[in-house]
């Protein structure tokens, strides 16, 4: 499954993102949230890989749950912070032996709270890494976007620049960073054109989970809570899990309605493992017949 194809052939295309399970309890639930996940028919499903490879048996294990045995569209990560060369051959080799075809890179972060040493020839940018795959590789390849600037960047300009870097070295899709407000989006679509950068740029849906959750993401990411979504979360008890699960299906819903009226090519959901806020969402955007 070439994600390539589905952008080229098909309007509003719908993914979804998994991390691999952490502990038996996740695990435990984790085919369930699949199973659920896969009814409402994602185009294709994303598993994530941890930093500094720290997930790399758990990713694999995870694609091959999703990919193999539950025989869904499955798209596989790969962080190349600190791998070298060889780690990373290795892993691609086990992904194209499974048939993956479309690959995810970025450079992924240092693993937190761990003593950890870089390997010497590991690539200090997704731009290299993915000059290294499309080299030796026949996989698709997409990479990452970042509508308000990389958190790391010293502008938007300056990492747009970059992410023309990754393009030119082999990207051929481009699924961004979560957002609040649409206009991020629009203006960083423009920007990405006006520069030359003409892959497919797919714009990331993260529904409110918890209070907690989004204003710590918020810090991480570099996702500005907007002055709207603020004042929905103010207006209810951040111990009402339901009141603040349904403020974020009722928040992103809109956004993705507005989001596939301006005609983006899909939406790709970061689902934390979870699955009733995104099925929610694409139940409702699917009785409004835009997906």
């Amino acid at each position: 499954m070439r994600v390539t194809e589905l952008y080229s052939n098909k309007k509003n295309v719908v993914s979804m993102e998994f991390f691999p399970p952490r502990n038996k309890e996740a695990e435990q639930k984790f085919g369930s949230i699949v199973d659920t996940l896969a009814k409402v028919s994602p185009d294709y499903m994303t598993v994530t890989f941890g930093a500094g490879g720290s997930t790399r048996d758990g990713s694999y294990q995870t694609v091959k749950e999703i990919f193999v045995n539950k025989k869904l569209p499955t798209v596989a990560y790969i962080a190349g912070f600190g791998l070298g060369p060889d780690e990373i051959t290795s892993v691609l080799d086990n992904y194209k032996a499974l048939g993956i075809e479309t690959i995810f890179v970025i450079r992924g972060d240092k693993p937190q709270g761990k003593d950890f040493t870089p390997h010497p020839d590991s690539f200090s940018y997704a731009s290299d890494m993915i000059a290294f795959i499309k080299e030796k590789y026949d996989f698709t390849i997409g990479c990452a976007g970042y509508p308000e600037g990389h958190i790391e960047a010293e502008s938007l300009d300056k990492d747009i620049e970059y992410l023309k870097l990754k393009v030119d070295n082999g990207a051929d899709y481009i699924v961004s960073q979560y957002f609040y407000d649409n206009q991020f989006f629009f203006n960083y679509v423009d920007k990405c054109r006006a520069v030359g950068i003409n892959v497919p740029i797919i714009p990331g849906i993260m529904p409110v989970y918890t209070i907690k959750m989004t204003q710590m993401l918020s810090k991480i990411c570099g996702s500005t809570i907007t002055p709207e979504l603020q004042k929905l979360i103010d207006q209810v008890d951040e111990n009402d899990k339901a009141a603040v699960i349904n403020l974020g299906i009722d928040f992103s819903t809109e956004q993705c309605v507005n989001l596939l009226k301006q005609g983006v090519p899909g939406l790709h959901f970061y689902t934390m493992d979870r699955s009733k806020s995104t099925t929610e969402i694409i139940t409702r955007l699917k009785n409004q017949n835009l997906i």
